[in-house]
């Protein structure tokens, strides 16, 4: 299963969704994503933090806890290669003009393409928009 950093976030914080979501994650035999998500989940961790619904020290445990689960294996990380780089220019290059497209979005939905995965997992409407141009199903709990 590929995940967006989006979605492992809801892993770690507490957002509407988020039982839901993790429900999801541990039922999946693997859990797949970019190495981007590693920054992407604490600038999410650090956006709760800066509307006051986590605490400093909270957020020290949350990313400990991230890491611990890197280590032990919970989160399989790709990388981020300059050849998966130029697949996504690619990709962004060719699709229609009407697709919103983020340069973390396009690096998450050309990973899990490129893993062989044929789902992404994300809660980003207009990611799961975008899916069928990368050749995915876009998927959300």
């Amino acid at each position: 299963m590929y995940l967006d950093s989006a979605y492992i976030a809801k892993f770690y914080v507490n957002e509407p969704d988020s039982q839901r979501v993790r429900a999801v994650i541990l039922a999946a035999d693997s859990r797949v994503t970019s190495s981007i998500s590693l920054v992407e989940i604490a600038c999410v961790v650090h956006r709760h933090t800066r509307e006051g619904v986590l605490e400093a020290s909270e957020v020290r445990i949350t990313l400990n806890r991230l890491f611990e689960h890197v280590d032990a294996g919970l989160w399989i990380l790709l990388p981020v290669t300059e050849p998966l780089l130029r697949r996504a220019n690619h990709l962004v290059s060719t699709a229609p003009a009407n697709t919103f497209l983020r340069a973390g979005d396009a690096i998450h939905l050309t990973s899990a393409f490129e893993a062989g995965e044929t789902e992404i997992w994300a809660s980003d409407r207009h990611m799961l928009a975008a899916a069928s141009h990368f050749g995915l199903t876009g998927r959300s709990a």
